[in-house]
C-alpha cells in the first residue's frame, strides 16, 4: 500500500513539472530579455481571454405596389471566436508597440497586440479605433466590430522558469592580535 502511494505522489510531481505555467506577455518581459522579431516568431502564445468578432451585413430590396412599399431585408451575421487559450504565432512585429499574432492557419487572419499601461504593460488587443463599448478591429482583410470585454483580451506565453544560482559561501576563522 505504501508503494501504491509512493508511486502516485511521484506521478504527480512529474505531471506537474510538465503542465504549462501561462503568465501575462508584458512590456517588462519584452525589455528585459531583448528578444529580436525572429526570437519572437519562435514563442507559443496564447489568449487569455475569448475574443468575439461580428460583422453584420445588412441589405434590402423595395418594391413599390399599388402605392404601398414593400421592403425586403435580409441580415447576415459573420462571427469569429477565438477562445481562451488558442494557441497563436507572432507573423510580423512593428517595433515594440505592435505585434501581429495569428491563431488561425490563413496568415492574413491576424490581430494587432500591444502594451497597455492601464493592464500593467501586458499586451492587450488592440483596435482600429473605439467607439463607446465597441472596437473596430480589421481580421483578414474585413472589418469586425467587437466588444469592451474583448478590450483586455491579452497575450500569455509558458514561461518555463529554469534559473541557474552560483553561491559561495566561507566562514571567516577570525583574526588575533600578535
Amino acid at each position: 500500500m505504501k508503494s501504491n502511494i509512493y508511486i502516485l505522489f511521484s506521478l504527480c510531481i512529474i505531471l506537474s513539472g510538465c503542465s504549462r505555467s501561462l503568465n501575462y506577455f508584458t512590456n517588462n518581459l519584452y525589455d528585459d530579455f531583448n528578444w529580436t522579431e525572429a526570437d519572437l516568431k519562435q514563442i507559443q502564445f496564447y489568449v487569455s481571454d475569448d475574443i468575439r468578432l461580428v460583422r453584420v451585413s445588412k441589405s434590402g430590396v423595395s418594391n413599390i405596389e399599388n402605392g404601398q412599399i414593400k421592403i425586403q431585408d435580409e441580415r447576415k451575421v459573420d462571427e469569429v471566436i477565438i477562445r481562451k487559450g488558442t494557441p497563436g504565432t507572432l507573423l510580423f512585429a512593428k517595433g515594440a508597440e505592435r505585434f501581429a499574432v495569428s491563431f488561425d492557419k490563413d496568415p492574413e487572419k491576424y490581430l494587432m497586440f500591444g502594451p497597455n499601461e492601464k493592464a500593467n504593460g501586458r499586451y492587450v488587443l488592440l483596435a482600429k479605433r473605439w467607439q463607446k463599448k465597441a472596437g473596430i478591429i480589421t481580421y483578414g482583410e474585413v472589418e469586425y466590430k467587437t466588444n469592451s470585454d474583448s478590450a483586455y483580451a491579452a497575450l500569455m506565453v509558458d514561461i518555463n522558469n529554469a534559473r541557474k544560482s552560483i553561491s559561495r559561501s566561507s566562514t571567516a576563522t577570525g583574526r588575533k592580535v600578535n
